[in-house]
């Protein structure tokens, strides 16, 4: 295949080699693209790769990303996320390393856009209901705070975080470890039509590839590397979720675990991770966002919700909560509920009874008002 620009060498380069091999990242960042790739079709050459290379035809590769919608996404677009940059410099994690060679994306939203401003919520694919409820609400209540869920599209955690996203309104992202063209795992295809509507599929693979365990490891990366910080949700002694929490740490993103209860065996490695400083305990978005925001940030505190008594003194709240839910009482009766003189309980009775807190009704007793009845109908 001849070769004329540096986005078709990453493109066919990106097609043979597999993502994260090291010796390729860095013989990119170092010679460019094109350099590498004539260099693997230079005749004598009979490694595997060179093989591929030489098997490799464009012509179907771009037929399938029309059909999908797809587009190819590289260094210097606009659309390259920045924070991508940082995989170049990480040390390797599980053999791999360096940034993707280029991005597969469909939908309608702006991958370096929605970048800027998300967190990764990965964990556990057999999670517990309290999993899928924390991770639901977490991202909806970070979505409402206008950040993005970056997650990859799995059963359990990774599917509650996306939907409590798109549940706020907010698009997210979902970075797959097989072409975008094909959801994985089938039955969350309706799922991944939603996000594309505003939000974003992402792979460095190409459409028509599918997934295996080590593209698994690297989508992991992707995830760590495009999101501000990740925090991670039930996860039992082996997941594939502390992958992502490693690429994290490795590239100086915060961490973040939620707590799980003591019983649970999804509960380990968040609170390992907490116990030995390797995350953060978080128990609501504004924690999250105390974490990412700028520094001094104010946390997100959840609105104050004044009830009508607040405003009640000392005195005046002790004989109002003396008057029973049920049934009245006299003055005498509130007063030695409430501990306040008599004198001093008929002054308060009238007080509350022109605030509408109470009635006095046809003994001279006192009592709650009547609920208002709900309109018929």
């Amino acid at each position: 295949m001849g070769i004329v620009s540096e986005r078709e060498a990453r493109l066919a380069l990106g097609c043979v080699v597999e993502p994260g091999t090291p010796q390729v990242a860095e013989a990119v960042a170092e010679f460019g693209a094109e350099a590498v790739w004539e260099s693997l079709l230079a005749r004598g050459s009979q490694t595997v790769l060179a093989r591929r290379a030489r098997e490799f035809r464009a012509g179907p590769v771009a037929e399938a990303a029309a059909a999908a919608g797809a587009r190819f996404v590289v260094p210097g677009d606009a659309e390259w996320p920045a924070g991508l940059g940082a995989l170049d410099g990480c040390e390797p994690v599980n053999e791999m390393s360096g940034a993707p060679l280029g991005l597969w994306v469909r939908g309608g939203g702006d991958l370096a856009g929605l970048a800027a401003r998300s967190v990764a919520i990965v964990g556990s694919r057999a999670c517990t209901s309290y999993g899928e409820t924390v991770a639901t609400e977490l991202a909806a209540e970070l979505g409402e705070a206008g950040w993005s869920v970056v997650s990859g599209g799995a059963f359990g955690i990774d599917a509650a975080a996306h939907r409590g996203c798109l549940a706020s309104r907010t698009p997210t992202v979902v970075v797959l470890a097989g072409g975008v063209d094909t959801a994985y795992p089938p039955a969350h295809a309706p799922l991944f039509e939603r996000i594309a509507e505003q939000g974003v599929v992402v792979s460095e693979l190409a459409p028509g590839q599918h997934p295996t365990r080590l593209r698994f490891l690297g989508r992991n990366r992707l995830i760590a590397a495009l999101s501000q910080g990740t925090l991670l949700v039930e996860a039992a002694v082996r997941s594939g979720a502390r992958n992502t929490v490693t690429w994290a740490s490795s590239l100086g993103r915060v961490v973040m675990a939620v707590p799980g209860p003591v019983t649970s065996a999804l509960s380990f490695t968040p609170h390992r991770l907490i116990r030995e400083s390797e995350a953060v305990l978080v128990a609501r978005a504004g924690e999250v966002l105390e974490l990412l925001g700028p520094l001094g940030t104010r946390s997100v505190r959840p609105p104050v919700v004044r009830r009508p008594t607040d405003d009640l003194g000392p005195d005046e709240l002790r004989v109002f909560e003396a008057v029973p839910a049920r049934g009245s009482l006299s003055a005498g009766e509130l007063s030695l509920r409430s501990g306040v003189a008599l004198a001093g309980c008929l002054g308060i009775l009238d007080r509350l009874a022109d605030l509408g807190f109470v009635v006095q009704d046809a003994r001279w007793e006192w009592r709650l008002p009547p609920r208002p009845r709900p309109p018929a109908g």
